[in-house]
């Protein structure tokens, strides 16, 4: 079994990210699992915290979940042209102490959204630059921006666009090739395992 580690850009109550998200869940195979990890309860990253050997419980909390995860999908929108605050936080806590990084050789995927023709463009790529960083590899093709998610959604938040699951479909099956090749790493699996 693998474990997806399905971290949303929003807090808003009703985020379209966050209805996305749900419905890219289901499109993963029997075999893969998909476990929302909240992020709004994460303190600002402060180093004073795990330089004195003193990390709040929350962030213990939060790089145990990663940790037992074999990938990240991360869905987000763009807030002023990049990563929300909240998401930049939870990989900042996350990547410390540096020596053990949650993040580190996790495969990732990233789905922007926006209820404009931009569809998140800029937060989609800010983010690659810092799992770039994070030592993630990432799926490169097929990209997803979703644009005018507000459109695609009906009153109970599942998509409606028969092409727009279609295309997540084949994202999420990209993501999951990233996955098994990386599960077959000897490397990878002494690192997780």
């Amino acid at each position: 079994m693998a474990k997806i580690a399905v971290l949303t850009g929003s807090l808003r109550k009703g985020a379209f990210s966050k209805k996305i998200a749900a419905n890219v869940a289901e499109l993963f195979p029997d075999g893969f699992e998909a476990e929302f990890v909240s992020i709004g309860n994460l303190l600002l990253y402060n180093q004073d915290l795990d330089d004195n050997n003193d990390p709040p419980q929350v962030y213990t909390s939060f790089r145990n979940k990663i940790k037992a995860c074999d990938a990240v999908l991360f869905v987000t929108p763009e807030y002023n042209r990049s990563v929300p605050g909240v998401l930049k936080n939870a990989l900042d806590v996350g990547s410390r102490p540096k020596a053990d990084s949650v993040w580190n050789g996790k495969p990732a995927a990233i789905i922007s959204q926006s209820p404009s023709n931009l569809s998140g463009f800029g937060a989609n790529h800010h983010l690659r630059q810092s799992l770039v960083s994070l030592n993630m590899p990432v799926v490169q093709q097929p990209e997803a921006y979703i644009a005018n998610v507000a459109t695609l959604l009906d009153e109970n938040g599942q998509i409606n666009n028969e092409k727009t699951v279609q295309f997540l479909q084949s994202f999420v099956d990209a993501f999951v090739d990233l996955i098994n090749k990386k599960r077959d790493i000897p490397s990878f699996n002494s690192v997780n395992n």
